[in-house]
């Protein structure tokens, strides 16, 4: 209660009148202004601004249907020279598909059982397992092989980055040593010096 009545007796008249004076004149401007000033433009027609009505009676370009997504191209219509480069890509792959079923002879279990019951000989359903299992085999040995080569070049590079390592943490470990054991040196120096000073001034 002693702060708020100190502070009743520290505010003088002048500023009481000048705080009155301010808020009346703020009062009277913001009530006695025009109406006026801050009203928008009128709008043709009483639309509201920036409003694009749909017309029906007239004709809109839409795209073509073209049977993607929505009926409409999957591709950017900008990159219709990329959309032609993956049609002929796609067709190319097709194309090369074909040609190794019929390489192949046999694409389905249900040609196994025409083949069984046409009566291919046992010799020949063999011969083309065999060739099968052969060209598995020799896949997978050039896949391991491959593998075998690159783990053995990652361990070499790893063991080479291992020593590079060690040999930099050395080098760093030997000066940092060398550095300290100069800074203790001259500490212990500094620390005579200073024993001395404070002998001749006693």
């Amino acid at each position: 209660m002693k702060k708020f009545i100190n502070w009743l007796k520290n505010i003088s008249p002048v500023k009481i009148l000048t705080v009155f004076v301010a808020v009346t004149l703020l009062l009277t401007t913001q009530a006695c202004n025009r109406p006026g000033i801050a009203q928008q433009p009128p709008q043709p027609s009483g639309q509201p601004p920036n409003v694009e009505r749909y017309d029906p009676t007239k004709i809109y370009k839409l795209n073509t249907p073209e049977g993607g997504m929505n009926n409409f191209s999957d591709v950017d219509p900008r990159a219709k020279e990329a959309e032609r480069e993956a049609n002929a890509r796609a067709a190319e792959l097709a194309r090369k598909a074909r040609e190794n079923v019929q390489k192949k002879g046999i694409d389905s279990s249900e040609q196994y059982i025409r083949n069984y019951q046409e009566g291919t000989p046992l010799d020949e359903r063999v011969r083309r397992l065999g060739e099968d299992i052969g060209s598995s085999a020799e896949e997978l040995g050039k896949g391991v092989i491959k593998g075998t080569q690159r783990g053995v070049e990652n361990i070499e590079k790893s063991t080479q980055r291992t020593a590079e390592d060690l040999t930099t943490n050395i080098q760093r470990g030997a000066e940092d040593t060398a550095k300290s054991v100069q800074r203790q040196g001259e500490d212990a120096a500094e620390a005579v010096k200073r024993r001395i000073r404070e002998i001749e001034i006693d």
